[in-house]
């Protein structure tokens, strides 16, 4: 049973709970599609454990609806214990249906939440953007976690997405904001930078793209990785976060070469121009390529070609990381199918 833990504690709870790498887990369904893939769910959150991770993103930029979702969580939850912490993703229609859905997301087992914005939220001040974020973080006692970036198309607004003035005071204003998914002004690592120098000693600034994200811990002592699909590189990024804590750079930042093929390839995520999301089907397989459940996933989903997934492949071999030897059209089925 989750502990619950009071607004006013969640930021204390984070700094000594929200650690290491969080991944993602994409979730899986039936072969008709019809419903949620319980058995695949349960092989994924064994496999983030088994690779090192402390916490994972159950992922809802799917077609996936709230009760599923809620069921999704309670499954996640029942198979990790205590052992990772769940993040909920709150990335539904509305202000209003996020809100419902972080409630219940926190009483099936979610510890955190990662604030997404609808693709219809079009805010026309700073102050708009500043109240849906405010209205989401009083609703919930989840540990929240900000995250500017450029999906959003925010900039118009300012060049950070969210301006680092709003992050402040955001910080002060909101006990449970606890972490800053500082990727405002990608692929630049301005908003990083900003962020770490102005807010480090208050919350938790994190960066989930692993090329940057090891280098900046060269630099700073950098905590938390989240959250992204750092499956894809097996148990390498739990393991160059721990050199890299651990003092070792040159040891992690060898790795990090190493692994260069694949970092280089999920840079190219089968892009799809002008549509400003995640291809979460490309994420499926390339964590099923790592061992995860894969199978398949509700329209409106991008397909997948065969030269992607040559490619995605292909950089896993040339970066002597372990890659499933099963043919693509497994894929399709999923190691777990139902």
């Amino acid at each position: 049973m989750t502990t619950v833990i009071g607004k006013n504690e969640v930021r204390d709870w984070a700094h000594e709970h929200f650690h290491g790498v969080n991944n993602v887990v994409i979730p899986s369904f039936s072969a008709d599609l019809t419903r949620l893939n319980e058995r695949g769910i349960r092989h994924d959150v064994r496999r983030v454990i088994e690779l090192g991770f402390t916490g994972t993103l159950l992922v809802s930029e799917v077609n996936i609806t709230l009760d599923e979702y809620v069921r999704f969580t309670e499954i996640a939850h029942d198979e990790a214990g205590d052992r990772l912490n769940l993040i909920f993703h709150a990335s539904f229609n509305t202000l209003e249906e996020n809100i419902v859905a972080a409630r219940r997301a926190a009483a099936a087992g979610a510890r955190l939440a990662l604030l997404s914005y609808p693709p219809c939220f079009y805010p026309r001040s700073l102050r708009e953007l500043y109240d849906y974020t405010k209205a989401f973080c009083d609703a919930t006692d989840l540990a929240v976690i900000l995250f500017p970036m450029t999906h959003w198309g925010f900039e118009r607004l300012h060049s950070a997405s969210l301006p680092l003035e709003m992050l402040a005071d955001l910080v002060d204003a909101a006990p449970n904001v606890v972490s800053v998914k500082a990727e405002g002004g990608f692929p630049s690592v301005a908003g990083f930078a900003h962020a770490w120098h102005r807010l480090s000693e208050k919350v938790l600034i994190t960066m989930p793209i692993i090329q940057e994200a090891i280098a900046l811990a060269a630099l700073v002592p950098l905590r938390v990785i989240a959250t992204s699909n750092t499956e894809y590189y097996g148990d390498t990024a739990p393991r160059m976060l721990a050199l890299s804590q651990e003092g070792k750079i040159d040891q992690a930042m060898d790795l990090l070469w190493k692994i260069a093929p694949a970092w280089r390839a999920n840079g190219n995520v089968a892009p799809v121009p002008h549509a400003h999301s995640v291809n979460r089907a490309a994420w499926k397989y390339q964590a099923w390529l790592a061992g995860f459940n894969g199978g398949p996933l509700r329209v409106p989903a991008n397909r997948l070609h065969s030269g992607e997934m040559a490619s995605f492949r292909r950089a896993l071999v040339d970066s002597g990381l372990w890659v499933t030897q099963d043919p693509d059209e497994e894929y399709f089925v999923g190691r777990n199918p139902e």
